[in-house]
């Protein structure tokens, strides 16, 4: 049977009011104390997540990606890690990434379309802020500036030579010829008096003849019952025997002279040294002249070794430090000497200084040329300030080190050093202060950073006022920022 129309329309009126009741109810039991009806709370927000560039930390993107600048896949920032977030940070300008001298006072797109970076207010110039996730990626380690005692052992090589003061020259002091030679091979051991050489001289001949002739004057006249005439005979003789004496000739063949009474057409050389014949010019034969160089004769019971020294060792070799020279003749030998000279000047060669060393030669063991390892132990520097040395970054000018303020900033600050050790620290002279942590890796990125950041710096700051020339009329203020983009487009 099918309902009424009637019915039909008393329906409705009861399911409308059924839903105004249970409206009501509902709507008054939402207003007093939900007791026995559970409010389900809406779930938390998830937080925001940024993402980074592990090699330029200012690059900073709410979606993951990759890097404007290098490429590389951008890295998610902790949550709370590091300094505060960017937003919570005040944001000085907006820059390029790519070109440093685009600056807006808002965010945008540079000139090639890229999104504008901030820059924040926290860091100081040149300073930099790097969020703790990102610098272990970035692999930044740091040390404390400590004291400790430096020390160097310099292993060098170095050349046997002759000592320069026994070297002698035996030189023709009058012309003649060479009758004979004694000595007659390079490297023959010479002893002092021993006889060299014979020599004709004319000169010499008549010098022997005018000495016999003074003789038996002085002789015969020694009797003269005037003094003058005796003592002049006498002063005559005693001329002519300094004259043979000054050609080379020695009391011992002068008195044989004297005795025998018989003019030689030869006289002999004796070696007014010890040592051995470095070199012999002279053959049997030759003529001379006065001057001529016959031999050359050097002593080598003395040595000297010349050890190499690099510049950057020079702080630590002192004359009078002691020295040990081994030899490949005799390994596990050494002789000990000690620096008794430091040439002033650098081979060009070998961009070295010769450091003089003196060894006693007994045998003659030790012959000049020869090659020899040469260790030096360099006095102890106590109590340095030191850093490790791949900490500091040489410009060339000056010398600089990263400093680790905490909380992912950094500083750059430049320093005095000194000396180097072998174990690779650097003594501090000036600019830092002992248990300060100075960065030791990654410096490079931080470097090429601070001088980024200083530049931009330089670019948005105004210098201070200076008398200049008035600015034209028609320059509004901000006009100048626009300017300088134009001089970039």
């Amino acid at each position: 049977m099918k309902p009424s129309g009637m019915m039909k329309a008393l329906m409705i009126v009861a399911a409308v009011a059924a839903a105004l009741g249970v409206g009501y109810f509902l709507g008054g039991r939402q207003a007093g104390p939900a007791k026995d009806i559970a409010v389900v709370s809406k779930p938390a927000e998830k937080e925001k997540v940024q993402y980074t560039c592990s090699m330029h930390p200012f690059i900073i993107r709410d979606e993951p990606g990759q890097c404007p600048i290098c490429g590389m896949d951008l890295t998610p920032v902790k949550p709370g890690a590091g300094p505060a977030a960017p937003q919570e940070r005040k944001v000085k300008y907006w820059v390029s990434s790519m070109d440093p001298n685009y600056v807006r006072d808002a965010p945008g797109k540079d000139a090639m379309g890229m999104d504008l970076v901030p820059v924040y207010e926290e860091a100081a110039p040149g300073q930099i802020v790097i969020d703790p996730a990102t610098a272990q990626n970035m692999g930044i380690r740091t040390a404390a500036v400590e004291r400790r005692d430096l020390r160097r052992t310099i292993r060098t090589v170095g050349l046997v030579t002759y000592e320069e003061p026994r070297q002698y020259s035996v030189n023709s002091k009058i012309e003649g010829w060479i009758e004979r030679l004694y000595i007659n091979e390079t490297g023959q051991l010479v002893k002092k008096g021993q006889p060299l050489m014979e020599i004709y001289s004319p000169e010499l001949v008549a010098a022997q003849q005018e000495y016999l002739l003074a003789l038996e004057t002085s002789s015969r006249l020694a009797a003269s019952p005037y003094a003058e005439i005796a003592n002049g005979a006498r002063r005559l003789q005693d001329a002519t025997r300094t004259r043979l004496k000054y050609w080379d000739i020695n009391d011992q063949q002068i008195n044989e002279l004297t005795k025998s009474r018989q003019v030689r057409k030869t006289m002999t050389l004796y070696s007014p040294y010890h040592g051995v014949v470095t070199q012999k010019p002279a053959v049997e034969g030759m003529r001379v002249m006065s001057g001529t160089e016959l031999l050359q004769i050097s002593d080598i019971s003395n040595v000297w070794v010349n050890a190499d020294i690099y510049e950057y060792e020079l702080p630590w070799v002192k004359v009078g430090l002691p020295a040990m020279v081994e030899f490949s003749f005799e390994p596990g030998k050494p002789l000990q000497g000690k620096i008794t000279y430091i040439y002033p000047y650098v081979e060009g060669d070998t961009r070295t200084v010769k450091a003089r060393i003196e060894l006693v030669n007994p045998g003659l063991l030790l012959k000049p040329d020869m090659y020899a390892d040469v260790l030096i132990e360099a006095p102890i520097v106590s109590g340095a300030l030191a850093v490790p040395g791949n900490a500091v970054l040489n410009s060339g000018k000056s010398q600089t080190v990263f400093i680790s303020l905490g909380e992912g900033r950094f500083a750059p600050r430049t320093v005095k050093t000194g000396v180097s050790d072998e174990q690779g620290y650097v003594q501090i002279l000036e600019g830092l202060q002992e248990g300060e942590q100075v960065v030791t890796s990654a410096q490079f990125m931080l470097d090429s950073e601070s001088k980024l950041r200083e530049a931009i710096q330089k670019m948005t700051q105004p210098e201070p006022e200076s008398p200049a020339p008035a600015v034209p009329a028609a320059e509004k203020p901000g006009e100048g920022k626009e300017n300088l983009e134009d001089l970039f487009k």
